[in-house]
């Protein structure tokens, strides 16, 4: 109703006349949906659909008395509406109702046999069989929704009265407004077991928002940013090396001092020294840090954003999400802690015996950090360490050691101690290699390439001592199966975001799209369109939909791959780069038709997309080359019939299967993400077997009855 008072304004301001379409917008699921998932503070919608009606009411009431500007048009096939329309209306009044053709028809034949005069303009829908289709469907399931007046008024068990309702009075009855069903999204996740606060986000559709936080991501990208061994909670000295933004090469971010054998035995000595009685501190200390940590992040949420844009080329978008995943990292690890280590667990046993099980950290862990989630994927295998009862050595990857630093020093402004959590940067052979071969770490925990995760595995192996637990999550080869029944439009949609967001390099990246032949040139087409709207450039624009890859040696592989591609296979789509690129790491998104899986031998790390043609019979072919490839991280299918998507789910050896949406994006505590095969070792981020992987069981049995007295009559007396 502000719209409808502020068009009123604005014809009798500029002298014009305007007719206005009123349709009822009702609480909508989908937006319900995306306000949680962006953790925004309040919803744009209704959450009543009775709140809806009253809009709807007070926004006809004032149209209908600005007749010397506005000419209304109802558009409804309510009968209580149109009835509380010509309540409102005086004599001499003009407006209009509308209706959908194949719709509605019986109420207005009814209006029209008894006001012949009043003006009903119908809507035709226009178009070929494969429009019209979806345009059909889409009507029938608004109008088969269990709240739509229409599938109430053909419900013979709903009564006459309910019909006729006052919204009104139905809003009035309702003291808190909201419905009880649906929280609001900071407090999505407060019904679990172990609850913990959804991550705020920030509306990037909202320009009061967006000014401000353009702002805060200049000031931190003009930062001089640093990054150095942090060894007791104090920065080491020593030669710094530049690090550069991807997106603009001659932009130098920061520096970084890297860790020498002295800095990496002083970290070693006091993790060491620090493990037994971080452990002794209790779950109910640890998590307290932890969720200190998440408020830190949340609080500098826009510095960590402009740090991640600048340093890994990540667009807004992305690093907002990535702020907000390593909020929810540490919250949900927190959570879990507090319940799975606080106090020991009792075990069945028989009478006169005691038995119970306690969770312990295994000593010091090491974890290994990739570049392309350099905040979240950090702050996520360190916050699981910690609430273990681990003490921490954190190597970041070599392109991204500033944001890891600030990411220790917001832990250690939360109170974990100094001697608790230590960072390393520097080159992954030197240090990781001389950590994984030093007997004082008990545990590793790494994400990135499937061949340095077999490396780590085959040093731990050789080691002498206790057999050390490795978790890996690694690449993968990941697919999508499209079958005839799927809707176009949102294939193409989920195919952009899943294959080409960051820039394609996420682990669960979209890399191979099977669609079946009777549907694949019309999503190829549809595909070529919107690859041609993408704007590839300054990851700080909000503009910008893909930023750079991450180095030179990242773009040199896309590039020979490419060049093969291009021999062997039937090139589809490509983005175009201009001179303005030309500074920066970027390579432009790439689609190519290839004949078979086998011609990809491993994971292409970046924004290349591979299409592969199927016929329905060649589906069991299709699902056993899936598992051949040995990779198993991520499986996207999109079909309308549900049984083609349960036997692909069964059928594959797959982690995260995600149907009829993209395949990126997992939400921690939602999502647990994490792959099988060539893919990881498990058990799943973000998922409730995680930490258990970090700690060591212990139990306690006792013969209680050695203490003497009864104890079936001690109970009793109890």
């Amino acid at each position: 109703y502000l719209v409808t008072d502020w068009l009123i304004a604005l014809a009798r301001e500029t002298d014009h006349s305007f007719m206005v379409r009123l349709v009822k917008g009702a609480y909508w699921d989908g937006e319900i949906k995306h306000a949680q998932q962006q953790g925004l503070v309040d919803y744009p919608v209704f959450t009543r659909k009775c709140h809806s009606d009253v809009s709807y009411q007070v926004c006809a009431e004032r149209l209908l008395a600005a007749q010397d500007v506005i000419y209304p048009q109802f558009a409804t096939h309510n009968a209580y509406t149109v009835a509380l329309v010509q309540e409102l209306a005086s004599a001499g009044q003009s407006f209009e109702f509308q209706r959908l053709h194949g719709m509605g028809h019986l109420l207005f034949d009814e209006i029209l046999e008894k006001n012949p005069d009043t003006p009903v303009r119908v809507y035709a829908p226009v178009g070929n069989h494969k429009d019209l289709l979806p345009y059909l469907v889409r009507r029938l399931l608004e109008n088969g929704a269990n709240s739509s007046f229409v599938n109430r008024f053909l419900d013979a068990e709903v009564p006459t009265g309910e019909l006729l309702r006052d919204p009104v009075e139905d809003a009035r009855s309702q003291p808190l407004g909201r419905h009880p069903q649906i929280p609001v999204p900071r407090e999505l996740y407060s019904g679990e077991a172990a609850p913990w606060p959804n991550a705020l986000g920030i509306d990037l559709s909202d320009p009061l928002d967006v000014v401000n936080l353009l702002d805060t991501l200049a000031v931190a990208a003009a930062r001089p940013w640093q990054s150095a061994p942090i060894i007791g909670g104090k920065w080491l000295e020593g030669k710094q090396r530049d690090i550069r933004n991807p997106a603009a090469t001659d932009t130098v971010v920061g520096q970084v001092v890297e860790a020498d054998d002295e800095a990496i035995e002083q970290a070693l000595q006091r993790a060491t020294a620090a493990q037994a009685s971080w452990n002794a501190a209790g779950a109910k200390q640890r998590a307290d840090c932890l969720e200190r940590t998440a408020e830190l992040l949340e609080q500098q949420c826009g510095e960590l954003m402009g740090l991640i844009v600048a340093e890994a080329g990540r667009t807004i978008d992305d690093a907002l999400s990535e702020v907000r995943e390593a909020v929810d990292f540490c919250r949900y690890y927190g959570s879990q802690g507090r319940a799975a280590f606080a106090r020991s667990r009792p075990l069945p046993g028989p009478t006169g015996e005691s038995n119970e099980l306690s969770l312990h950290g295994r000593g010091v862990f090491l974890c290994i950090s990739p570049w392309n989630f350099p905040l979240a994927i950090f702050t996520g295998q360190v916050a699981a360490a910690l609430m273990a009862g681990n003490t921490v050595i954190a190597k970041p990857a070599e392109q991204t050691p500033l944001i890891a630093a600030r990411a220790v020093s917001l832990m250690l402004e939360a109170g974990i101690p100094g001697d608790v959590i230590q960072l390393l940067p520097g080159d992954g052979a030197q240090v990781g290699g001389a950590l994984v071969n030093d007997e004082r770490v008990k545990g590793v925990a790494f994400t990135g390439s499937t061949d340095t995760a077999k490396l780590i595995n085959r040093q731990l192996a050789q080691r002498q001592g206790p057999i050390v637990p490795l978790i890996a999550e690694t690449g993968g080869l990941n697919v999508m199966l499209v079958d005839a029944t799927a809707l176009p439009e949102q294939v193409v949609d989920d195919v952009i975001t899943s294959a080409f967001l960051s820039a394609g390099q996420r682990c669960s990246s979209l890399r191979v799209l099977y669609l079946q032949e009777d549907i694949a040139d019309t999503v190829i087409a549809m595909l070529q369109g919107a690859m041609q709207e993408l704007e590839v450039g300054d990851p700080a624009a909000l503009a910008t939909d893909i930023g750079p890859v991450i180095d030179t040696q990242a773009r040199s592989m896309l590039e020979r791959h490419a060049t093969r591609l291009r021999e062997e296979a039937r090139l589809l789509a490509c983005c175009e780069l201009g001179p303005r690129h030309g500074s920066g790491h970027f390579f432009a998104p790439q689609v190519y038709e290839i004949q078979r899986l086998s011609q990809l031998p491993g994971e292409v790390f970046g924004p290349i997309l591979h299409v592969i043609r199927y016929a329905a019979r060649e589906l069991p072919q299709v699902l056993e080359d899936i598992n051949a490839s040995g990779y198993g991280l991520t499986l996207g299918v999109h079909s309308r019939i549900d049984g083609f998507a349960r036997d692909v789910f069964n059928a594959t050896r797959v982690g995260n299967t995600y149907i009829n949406r993209n395949i990126v994006g997992a939400v921690v505590g939602v999502n647990p993400f994490g792959g099988q095969g060539l893919s990881g070792t498990g058990p799943k981020a973000g998922g409730p077997h995680y930490l258990l992987r970090f700690a060591t069981e212990k139990t306690r049995t006792e013969n209680v009855t050695a203490k003497g007295g009864n104890t079936q009559l001690f109970n009793l007396q109890e």
